[in-house]
């Protein structure tokens, strides 16, 4: 039996830098369905649906003929609104898609997803990409990863990893944040105390690993671009770049 792959994209209305991000327009679509059909593409879901906290957005998901479910207003994190999404559907593994990631490529999705799947050892699974220039990578918004022989994390960082004492050896790693979990490790992960190291980087899958667990780490697609939206500036960029994919 196949295995069952659940997508889901958290979507808050409320963001302090771009009140309503979900619904932006993106030349005639709102961001959250721009998401949601890129999701849709990708082979090894059985099933995307999003998980908000508010009633214009998951109006918004079911006029374009999504499926959407509504979630407590009260959650911490993204992971936590994907737990209690992921907790009405009978599902093997759930893929926490960013809801702010409109030119997200189905690719990474696949990739991700069958990373986990053939990698039982593994409880979760996520993204890099390789990146260069050095105020690039001193950017403390810009999370490194880097990772062992066997492609799993040794540790994720907001400072530049590894430290370049013999430069022509340091190669550099964007974490591309796409999360694969399989269903039971994502129940376990909510309820994971903090630990220093993940409070200290105020990066939460850094909890995964000091706990003692494995996280596989998948390379991006080649030509992979997929901006985050914070910002109306991001969004003017993500505008800009649709519009010169699709000719408009």
């Amino acid at each position: 039996m196949s295995a069952k792959v659940l997508g889901v994209i958290p979507a808050r209305y409320g963001s302090s830098r771009l009140p309503g991000k979900p619904l932006k327009d993106i030349c005639g679509k709102p961001m959250i369905q721009h998401v949601y059909e890129n999701a849709s593409k990708s082979k090894v879901l059985s099933k995307v649906v999003v998980a908000t906290d508010d009633q214009r957005v998951y109006d918004a998901v079911i006029a374009f003929g999504g499926e959407a479910v509504m979630t407590s207003v009260n959650h911490p994190t993204g992971s936590d609104r994907v737990a209690e999404a992921a907790s009405h559907y009978d599902c093997d593994y759930v893929i926490n898609i960013q809801g702010d990631e409109p030119l997200v490529p189905p690719e990474i999705i696949d990739d991700i997803g069958s990373a986990l799947i053939n990698s039982p050892e593994c409880v979760m699974a996520t993204g890099s990409v390789p990146i260069d220039g050095e105020d690039y990578i001193k950017n403390n918004t810009v999370v490194k990863v880097v990772t062992d022989v066997n492609g799993n994390a040794i540790y994720f960082s907001r400072s530049p990893i590894p430290y370049p004492r013999n430069a022509q050896h340091a190669k550099y790693f964007e974490h591309v944040g796409i999360y694969a979990y399989t269903h039971d490790f994502l129940n376990t992960y909510t309820k994971l105390a903090p630990t220093p190291l993940s409070e200290s980087e105020s990066l939460e899958q850094l909890k995964v690993l000091e706990h003692g667990y494995k996280i596989k780490i998948v390379p991006a697609p080649a030509q992979y671009e997929a901006v985050s939206v914070d910002t109306e500036e991001d969004l003017q960029e993500v505008i800009r770049i649709y519009k010169e994919r699709h000719g408009l």
